[in-house]
């Protein structure tokens, strides 16, 4: 048995399987957190890789690909703290990372573990019931349906409609993007029938996301109804729009506003944040996090 111990996490390797249990450190993400403990067989690893820095070394795994439902409807998006593939390593404990990674080569290589795709899931994705509230509503997932409730920060157009139920074999594809720069993320499902034409902010089968502390946790709501979905290698190609196409439907669309300079978008997004920290939605640390961040592109 292999074994690390870090503030980050600890991975146990018994021969078979990988154990991933995130540490208690205040830099875990809170994805990873949420998540809990992974066991990731070792027949759904493609291999594992050890890096070293000046401050500290990094474990990562890969995954094959279609093993992981969290790894397919995130996109390789998700960030360092709440990517659970990854642990910090301290430089005093360097050659216990490299006798991990070893050991765990050699096991693929012993049991000629190939590196391909995969045409099933070989993780069983987070545990439900989910219930996850963020950006402008509330995702919940039972394993049978999606239920989307809207909050007062919802667009009127989008709430007009009341909360939204989703069948599962109803949806064809979920997709997580997290908030980059002055682009706002989504948890989007798309529907049969349903046609993506509009962006998350008016879309009645996505959750807008912008960019604050619980935002990764929806991704855990995608992996979970991504496993419940037809598999990507298995499933008919009208039934799984890819991610990339999806995006080019939404970009495509036209806005439902005129579109501003990047400088007044800039300032608006400084009002914004100050209406939230004033109304309570925002903590003080929150909100500074998040001006510094529109300061830097102005």
């Amino acid at each position: 048995m292999a074994e690390i111990i870090q503030k980050d996490g600890t991975w146990v390797f018994d021969g078979d399987a990988l154990r991933l249990t995130p540490g208690r450190d205040k830099n875990v993400g809170l994805l990873r957190r949420t998540l809990g403990e992974l066991l990731v067989p070792l027949r759904a690893l493609a291999g594992i890789s050890f890096e070293q820095g000046k401050k500290s070394g990094r474990l990562r795994l890969r995954l094959r690909d279609g093993a992981c439902p969290l790894l397919h409807a995130t996109g390789g998006r998700l960030t360092e703290p709440h990517d659970p593939y990854q642990l910090v390593v301290e430089p005093d404990r360097y050659g216990v990372a490299e006798y991990v990674a070893d050991e765990v080569r050699n096991a693929l290589l012993l049991d000629q573990v190939p590196a391909g795709p995969v045409d099933a899931y070989l993780l069983p994705g987070p545990s439900i019931p989910l219930s996850v509230s963020a950006g402008d509503g509330t995702a919940n997932f039972d394993g049978e349906r999606v239920r989307l409730e809207w909050n007062w920060k919802t667009e009127d157009a989008k709430a007009a409609g009341g909360a939204r139920t989703l069948p599962v074999d109803e949806i064809t594809a979920v997709e997580w993007y997290p908030s980059a720069g002055l682009e706002n993320g989504r948890l989007r499902f798309t529907v049969r029938g349903v046609p993506v034409k509009t962006p998350a902010k008016y879309d009645p089968n996505a959750v807008e996301l912008w960019g604050f502390r619980k935002d990764p946790l929806m991704a855990l709501v995608a992996a979970a109804v991504q496993a419940r979905l037809p598999h990507p290698a298995t499933a008919p190609e009208s039934a799984v729009r890819p991610p990339a196409e999806a995006s080019r439907a939404v970009a495509a669309a036209p806005s439902p506003a005129p579109a501003e300079d990047g400088h007044d978008a800039l300032l608006r997004r400084l009002r914004e944040l100050g209406e939230l920290r004033r109304e309570g939605v925002l903590t003080e640390e929150e909100f500074t996090l998040a001006k510094q961040a529109v300061l830097k592109r102005m």
